[in-house]
């Protein structure tokens, strides 16, 4: 909850600043937003990741995967009379988040978390300030993590999942020329509640996995 406050927070101080600015500028821009676009993007990812075991909670691990990651993006975008900018948008991204903790309740256990995969399919909804775009997104996100448990280091279950929730964004965006455009995004994610089995021991667990990523991005615009 306190994520997505802060991320409202950032889409309404960066909507004011937007309408602040409007007075400061001429009644027409020079740059259009409107077409279609392509680019690649690094970043930071990091999040949480409990998991509850159904026979008990000497195996409830907690963990906070972290690391980086960098994918593709595409999508498309028009700019109406009054400077919106409304925009879809599809991204997927490759990763290293991952950690790994002990057992709370048993020390000879320990279980790893990666998260290896992510994307999303978003709304995006901006206001073009000239070469400047400041702007909101939302839509589906999805993900795929593994769960990896050792007993005394040794591989004991593990299971891979797919995971799909929803994402929340803010970011701005600037064209350094025509063509080529140049961004920087803070996007929330939460999967909700999955339960999986692990095998071989077919133990059952629930999860809740939240993420929070640093992008920059640059894109082609055609």
């Amino acid at each position: 909850m306190k994520s997505v406050l802060l991320a409202t927070t950032l889409m309404i101080a960066l909507a004011g600043s937007a309408l602040a600015a409007d007075g400061d500028l001429p009644e027409a821009s020079s740059y259009n937003w409107s077409g279609g676009y392509v680019g690649g993007q690094i970043g930071y990812g990091f999040g949480g990741a409990d998991y509850q075991y159904a026979g008990g909670d000497s195996y409830d691990y907690s963990h906070d995967p972290d690391g980086l990651l960098g994918g593709i993006y595409a999508g498309y975008s028009k700019q109406f009379a009054n400077r919106l900018v409304l925009g879809v948008e599809a991204d997927i991204a490759w990763g290293g988040l991952k950690d790994q903790t002990l057992a709370p309740g048993d020390g000879s256990y320990s279980a790893a978390t990666r998260i290896d995969l992510t994307g999303s399919a978003r709304l995006r909804l901006g206001y073009a300030i000239d070469r400047l775009l400041p702007y909101v997104s939302g839509g589906v996100a999805f993900a795929r993590f593994s769960f990896d448990e050792y007993n005394q280091g040794d591989a004991y279950s593990s299971a891979d999942e797919s995971l799909v929730g929803w994402t929340l964004g803010v970011g701005t965006e600037y064209a350094l020329t025509d063509n080529w455009t140049l961004r920087g995004e803070y996007r929330y994610a939460d999967y909700g509640t999955h339960d999986f089995v692990t095998q071989p021991a077919d133990e059952a667990y629930s999860t809740d996995i939240t993420t929070h990523d640093i992008r920059l991005g640059v894109a082609y615009r055609f």
